[in-house]
């Protein structure tokens, strides 16, 4: 996608006076209505497939839902693509993308799990966010390197390389002797002129709940050889929430320590108003070492709010980039104004305009996960209370 150099700047100060403190409570007549209700959605997830249902039709992309019997009942989510619009590629956000994807498939590692029905199909999955955010990237190392110094200035130098589902060793003994794989590794040089990586983990609408990996004694031999955790027998490493994120910071670790790289990062990235995934992320990093700086083997943990990641991809240039991210992933003001006249409520008089073409969008953001903590008040009307 073309960078845009010629948008008005977008003043943060004032997008800060529209962030939402935690996600809309969205009225379960709203989501049935637009064939998105589900009982298993938490609150997040139920707002995040409203988000996409409202992104598809914004851009007249079918539906994979279908109307049966005498009730009518609806099949499907109207969250998932047609077979025939998935097929088309309307799953990303350019014609650009879709085909950098396609070949990403045909050269993707032995043994990748890529789910090709997710990727294509289901515009609420992380696959896909996954593509949309990095696929420009990599097509444009350029705007990559100006991204990740925004966000790791003493890292990261220039971007050389982004790969899709790595894995510095799938199945080895010598690694975790699984499936694990990263979201992304970004190969780099840093200002020291090293080559090094950013190991990476995206989130968007998940729960934090799993589906766990089978528990392995390499995992607690792992633990406690890479010297990151204060107690690598901790329970809380192992628990549904945070033990992709365990796997994946070991396996980082260990591509340093058998010299795949000579530092790394691992970055885990989400949605600032997820607050499962925020937990996860604030939880994890309480199992850590804290780590001297002099310490360069050691791969530091890195949360970052989705957020802080498209303001980055904005300050580097790529504005209509930011903005298409940000409209379809980001915008849940336009949830809570959908929410608010469900309920026969209207927005505040000065509350900010959250049209798809409003630029004032973007820069909403806290820097990131650590320095939000903000906390949630759960209401008590059943007609919208979602799963907890």
């Amino acid at each position: 996608m073309p960078k845009s150099k010629t948008a008005p700047a977008i003043s943060a100060s004032r997008s800060l006076n529209s962030s939402l403190p935690r996600i809309p409570l969205v009225p379960d007549d709203l989501l049935k209505r637009n064939n998105v209700f589900c009982t298993l959605d938490t609150r997040f997830r139920r707002a995040a497939r409203l988000l996409q249902c409202l992104w598809l039709k914004d851009h007249n992309i079918p539906t994979d839902t279908t109307v049966r019997g005498e009730t009518a009942t609806v099949i499907g989510f109207a969250s998932n693509l047609h077979p025939d619009a998935a097929d088309a590629g309307k799953n990303f956000l350019t014609p650009a993308i879709h085909q950098f994807v396609l070949r990403e498939l045909i050269l993707r590692e032995e043994g990748a799990a890529i789910d090709e029905d997710r990727l294509f199909a289901n515009a609420l999955s992380s696959m896909p966010l996954t593509f949309n955010l990095f696929g420009p990237l990599a097509l444009d190392l350029d705007l990559a390197t100006a991204v990740f110094r925004r966000l790791l200035p003493e890292f990261v130098h220039t971007v050389e390389h982004v790969a899709f589902e790595h894995s510095p060793g799938r199945r080895e003994s010598r690694f975790l002797h699984d499936g694990t794989a990263f979201d992304l590794a970004v190969r780099v040089t840093t200002p020291d002129g090293e080559s090094a990586a950013i190991f990476i983990e995206v989130k968007y609408s998940e729960d934090m709940m799993g589906p766990a990996a089978r528990m392995r004694d390499r995992y607690g031999e792992a633990a406690r050889a890479v010297h990151l955790y204060t107690d690598p027998d901790s329970p809380l490493l192992r628990s549904l929430s945070l033990e992709q994120l365990w796997r994946e910071h070991m396996l980082a670790q260990l591509a340093v320590d058998h010299g795949i790289t000579s530092r790394a990062v691992f970055m885990a990235i989400g949605p600032r108003l997820n607050r499962r995934v925020m937990a996860a992320f604030r939880v994890y990093q309480s199992e850590l070492i804290d780590l001297d700086h002099q310490d360069t083997n050691r791969v530091s943990f890195e949360p970052i709010a989705l957020e802080t990641f498209v303001d980055a991809i904005n300050a580097a240039g790529a504005t209509e980039l930011a903005q298409s991210l940000w409209r379809r992933y980001l915008d849940f003001e336009r949830v809570y104004e959908h929410s608010l006249q469900e309920i026969g409520c209207q927005p505040l008089p000065n509350s900010t305009n959250t049209s798809p073409s409003a630029p004032e969008k973007l820069g909403t953001f806290v820097p990131d996960c650590r320095r939000h903590t903000r906390k949630s008040a759960a209401s008590t009307r059943p007609s919208l209370q979602p799963r907890r």
